[in-house]
């Protein structure tokens, strides 16, 4: 049977000539000895050999911490025992050398995992998420880019404007976090939003080895669960007093109605897919368009007031032209004029608001909660619209939505844009 103890090699090609020291090895015999040669040293009067310590009393080791280093060289022995253990029979067909690779190995890996351990308590929020944010901005997200950056801006806040190291975040932290907020009359809405993008952050830290914990605190702290919101909605009349409405041509308000009246008929569609339709998107008389929110494809039909509006909007375009003015192409570089575009569209439905006669201050938001309650109101199955937007998830209604035959959609659409 292989065995491994601690020793100091005496032998004089192994004396340190000028200090005249020895080195302590961890002495393996296998068939064959070898010495695994340790940074460590003493005089022969410094080391105990029965103990397999050094000696605290010695002359040569008065400079060195005696304990520490004792408790390295018990580990080191006990992982090249643990080593021979653990190899069982299989170490009767393996050479001694072998044997040196595979303790070293071992002692290799122990190393790298106390190492990564220290190293990634120095990781902050900032640091990983900045990775994360470049990927984002890499794959045209710029939207989850800026959640992850106002998220990590809101916790540092909370930090005393400090960054953020990952070990810092524990289930009091974030209950911390959540009651401050609470305390400032902040919704349950904004709290979770924050709280789930430093979840993401955190787990996707854990997931690809740039941290390592004991106990990610997300499993024991529970996120403020979000409110349903209030339904902004339209009714079928107030959308028609929108319809009825009648601005100069191709100014900002009369571009503004007409994006209201095709989301509206492609089925509460949201302004940034209406914004990245292109001309090649429509054939045989239906849109077809990937939702950016989810990437689920979807095909509606085009219904006669859509196609009525397309007519100002399709001339002398090439099929990779844009429809409307609102253009966006999904790109960082962009999604800064698109965002622009999306305030003057919400400010402008305001306007367009009053005109109408309606008291609410609609945003282009309404639309999509306006299609699925106009068509609960006239009796559309639920089956189809599932209950409209009632569910916590925009999500939800999406399965529901595309389970259907689009034959089956289009008619419940002709119905609701009538």
């Amino acid at each position: 049977m292989a065995r491994a103890r601690l020793v100091l090699d005496t032998r004089t090609k192994s004396k340190y000539s000028k200090e005249g020291l020895f080195p302590i090895t961890v002495r393996i015999f296998h068939k064959k000895p070898r010495m695994i040669r340790l940074p460590y040293s003493t005089s022969k009067s410094g080391w105990d050999d029965k103990n397999m310590i050094l000696k605290k009393s010695a002359v040569a080791n008065k400079e060195i911490d005696c304990d520490k280093i004792n408790t390295i060289l018990y580990n080191k022995l006990h992982s090249a025992k643990s080593t021979i253990h653990s190899l069982g029979d299989t170490i009767n067909i393996i050479s001694v050398d072998t044997l040196v690779e595979n303790i070293k190995k071992c002692w290799d890996e122990q190393l790298d995992s106390k190492i990564k351990k220290d190293l990634s308590n120095e990781i902050t929020l900032d640091s990983w998420a900045q990775i994360l944010i470049d990927r984002k901005l890499k794959s045209n997200k710029p939207a989850t880019a800026k959640w992850y950056k106002d998220s990590i801006m809101a916790f540092t806040k909370f930090n005393e404007g400090k960054e953020v190291k990952l070990h810092q975040i524990s289930v009091s932290f974030l209950k911390n976090f959540e009651m401050e907020h609470i305390s400032r009359g902040n919704s349950k809405n904004g709290i979770s939003s924050y709280i789930r993008a430093i979840r993401a952050i955190y787990n996707s830290a854990l997931r690809e080895d740039r941290y390592s914990n004991s106990k990610n605190p997300f499993l024991n702290y529970k996120i403020p669960a979000t409110g349903r919101t209030k339904k902004k909605a339209l009714s079928k009349e107030k959308i028609i007093a929108i319809r009825n409405l009648d601005y100069e041509k191709y100014s900002n308000l009369w571009h503004t109605k007409n994006y209201f009246l095709c989301m509206f008929n492609c089925r509460g569609m949201n302004l940034i897919d209406l914004a990245k339709l292109r001309v090649k998107d429509i054939s045989n008389n239906r849109i077809f368009y990937g939702r950016s929110k989810t990437g689920d494809l979807l095909s509606v039909k085009v219904t006669k007031e859509f196609a009525e509006i397309l007519e100002f909007y399709l001339h002398d375009k090439d099929k990779d032209d844009f429809i409307f003015p609102i253009g966006y192409n999904g790109s960082v570089t962009t999604f800064k004029k698109y965002r622009s575009d999306r305030r003057l569209v919400n400010k402008l439905l305001k306007r367009i608001a009053v005109d109408a006669g309606i008291d609410e201050k609609i945003t282009s938001y309404y639309i999509r909660h306006s299609w699925a309650t106009i068509a609960k109101n006239i009796g559309i199955s639920t089956e189809i619209i599932s209950e409209g937007l009632g569910h916590h998830s925009l999500k939800t209604t999406e399965i529901y939505l595309k389970s259907f035959d689009n034959t089956v959609l289009d008619d419940a659409n002709d119905l609701i844009v009538a």
